[in-house]
């Protein structure tokens, strides 16, 4: 065995160490002393590990700092950490569970019969930040499971130990704990040199979460935090927090009229007219765009199918427990809760049969209208596109705001083409999604997710359709990130994860590759050869729940929606009462030109308190009207953040709203 190691660093080049260098010692030698300094941990060939760990064989190295993404959730995970160990020692008695970092920031569930009160937070933050300046190194260690055992054991850490438990389930022999100070947790790492990396913790709420998930199990704490290697990060994190809090949807839903939800039908929302106008401006944007121009034909199909139809697309194993079951009708008659009465004998109840659901997808619908027909090969591609209402049996505690509904509507589209058209069928989508999101001043990043675990079809199918999309995004020249494992369980897929203004990113487009559906729905076209083939489906989505969408482009605009898509264009408002006739006259005017338009006839308030109630309103223009604007048969217009535009014709405003209110995908 050579007693060097060659590692090749990301740029190519590669060095020989001996055998058994540490990663740090590797980075401060080979690298220099700058990264030495930031590096936090490393990869070697994708395996992560903590920079104490030996390069024992030839290896490509990539080595992270706080400036990664992967740096900053390892801080966070650190922070978990740290956090843990100083409730236990302000609150003795707590067990701990599990403590991750996640997607923005860090939680960890403690089990303690007393609540935490926010002056606990306050201590517990403070602790936790005097533990970071300790600056104590994590120390890694490997031991036995009976030694876990005793160590867990000891303690009274019940729910470590049924995870070790769990673990040794799975065959397990070992296990990874991680020290620091008198503090002890197991994790698989790695962990940052030192508390000291942490920089600064902030303790942001608790709030309830069961064992494991389950509502059957003990009800934990979950004290959720956030950590950022210097306060200046924090500072600003905490200033998008509060921006974010102005712009939450739901808040303004309900200030702006838009929509609301009832107990009546949790998880669905009621759409008032300002929020109908929106949604529909929205979908009527999308249906002239992918109808006029971009060669889709629209379908509608029925809420209602029975089992049959799951069972043969596969969401009826995969997917039952999200869907909304009916009872079939005998059922329903028999009645299978009555009682019998005095002297009769108990009714012979029929087991209820659950045959029939709510659609949750429009794609299995859309594959059985492909096939009423013969098809050609010159059909295709063919764009199936619909705006129908979906059904989700999502659980009540994951219900939030438009985010998270049970009942949704998409712009989904099922395109059915030849293997040989998916390159240009792709780049399409890229270009229909590149002027929808540049249109609404949203950027993207895509990602591609392969076969996951629960996969359906053959391996070879699979090979196959990740290989022709992944060919399409690389001719396309398009950066990506690979998702490995997150496919849905028919096809690998392409989403879209948007910038919103304040830098969050969310998941809106998806394109699908599918070579399942047309094989179990036995969907053909006759080709050029006159002979049979398979065609292969792509499912996408640009706006993807519109429920969703709206909540996005909310919180993006604040709820200041450009012109043409406000759900109030203009709003008059007159000096007195003498100018409302003419106040009228102009509203008129503007509604028969297309624009939505109100009059503020309310005239108490003096006009500056008037025209603050419509920049409150979020409308684009308050068209101030008094004896000079009659006369000169003209608008004052006064535009949304304070614009004063001076007075204008009204045909000039005309013209000007005109061009404001033309959709920009349109255009």
């Amino acid at each position: 065995m050579s007693e060097t190691v060659s590692v090749t660093l990301p740029d190519g080049s590669s060095k020989a160490v001996p055998r058994g260098t540490s990663i740090a010692e590797f980075v401060r030698t080979q690298i220099g002393p700058g990264l030495a300094k930031a590096a936090l941990f490393a990869q070697l060939d994708g395996d992560p590990l903590d920079l104490a760990r030996p390069i024992e064989r030839d290896a490509k190295l990539t080595v992270f700092t706080a400036k990664s993404p992967e740096g900053l959730q390892l801080l966070r995970h650190d922070a978990a950490h740290v956090v843990a160990s100083v409730v236990q020692r302000l609150f003795p008695g707590t067990q701990v569970t599990i403590g991750p970092a996640v997607e923005e920031g860090f939680y960890y569930d403690f089990y303690r019969e007393q609540p935490f009160t926010p002056e606990d937070l306050e201590k517990i933050e403070a602790a936790a930040n005097e533990e970071v300046k300790k600056n104590q190194p994590f120390v890694r260690e490997e031991v036995s499971l009976d030694d876990a055992l005793a160590l867990f054991g000891g303690m009274g850490e019940k729910f470590k130990l049924e995870i070790i438990h769990d673990i040794a389930a799975k065959g397990a022999k070992t296990l990874t704990l991680y020290r620091h100070g008198d503090w002890v947790d197991f994790c698989l790492g790695p962990h940052a040199p030192s508390t000291g990396h942490i920089g600064v913790i902030k303790i942001l709420h608790v709030a309830g979460a069961y064992w494991r998930g389950d509502s059957n199990r003990e009800q934990l704490q979950r004290i959720y935090g956030i950590s950022f290697p210097d306060k200046k990060q924090l500072a600003e994190y905490l200033l998008r927090i509060e921006e974010a809090k102005k712009r939450d949807h739901r808040k303004l839903g309900r200030e702006l009229g838009l929509f609301t939800f009832l107990p009546v039908s949790p998880g669905s929302a009621f759409w008032l007219p300002k929020g109908s106008t929106l949604f529909h401006t929205l979908a009527e944007a999308m249906r002239r765009l992918l109808l006029d121009e971009a060669g889709y034909v629209e379908i509608r199909t029925p809420l209602i199918y029975n089992k049959s139809l799951w069972e043969q697309s596969g969401h009826w194993g995969k997917y039952k427990e999200n869907l909304f079951l009916i009872l079939n009708k005998e059922v329903l008659e028999e009645g299978w809760d009555d009682e019998p009465t005095e002297g009769q004998e108990p009714k012979q109840v029929p087991v209820p049969a659950l045959d029939s659901s709510l659609k949750p997808m429009n794609c299995p619908s859309h594959h059985l209208v492909y096939g009423l027909e013969r098809r050609s090969y010159r059909e295709l591609p063919l764009r199936l596109h619909t705006q129908d209402a979906l059904h989700r049996n999502e659980v009540s505690g994951s219900l939030g705001g438009l985010t998270r509904v049970r009942q949704f509507h998409q712009d989904d589209a099922h395109i059915y083409l030849m293997e040989e058209q998916i390159f240009d069928e792709v780049s399409r989508l890229f270009s229909l999604i590149d002027r929808i999101y540049s249109g609404l001043g949203l950027t993207y990043e895509a990602k591609f997710s392969t076969r996951p675990e629960n996969f359906l079809g053959s391996i070879e199918r699979w090979d196959r359709a990740e290989a022709m999309l992944e060919r399409a995004l690389k001719n396309l020249g398009r950066p990506y990130t690979l998702k490995e494992k997150d496919g849905a369980f028919y096809g690998p897929k392409i989403d879209f994860d948007v910038t919103d203004a304040l830098g969050r990113k969310w998941q809106l487009a998806t394109i699908q590759l599918d070579y399942l559906a047309p094989e179990r729905f036995d969907l053909k076209y006759v080709g050029a050869d006159n002979h049979e083939h398979q065609p292969v489906v792509i499912h996408r989505a640009i706006y993807g729940s519109f429920e969703r969408f709206i909540a996005i482009l909310i919180e993006h605009f604040a709820g200041a929606f450009p012109t043409w898509l406000a759900p109030v264009q203009a709003r008059v408002v007159t000096v007195s009462e003498h100018q409302l006739e003419y106040a009228r006259q102009v509203r008129d005017a503007l509604k028969k030109e297309g624009f939505r338009v109100e009059l503020d006839e309310s005239t108490a308030e003096k006009i500056g308190a008037r025209i603050r109630l419509a920049e409150l309103a979020k409308v684009p223009y308050a068209l101030v009207i008094g004896d000079k604007e009659v006369e000169a048969n003209a608008v004052s217009p006064r535009g949304r953040g304070g614009r004063d535009l001076k007075e204008m014709p009204l045909s000039q405003f005309i013209a000007l709203l005109r061009e404001e209110a033309k959709v920009p995908w349109l255009a």
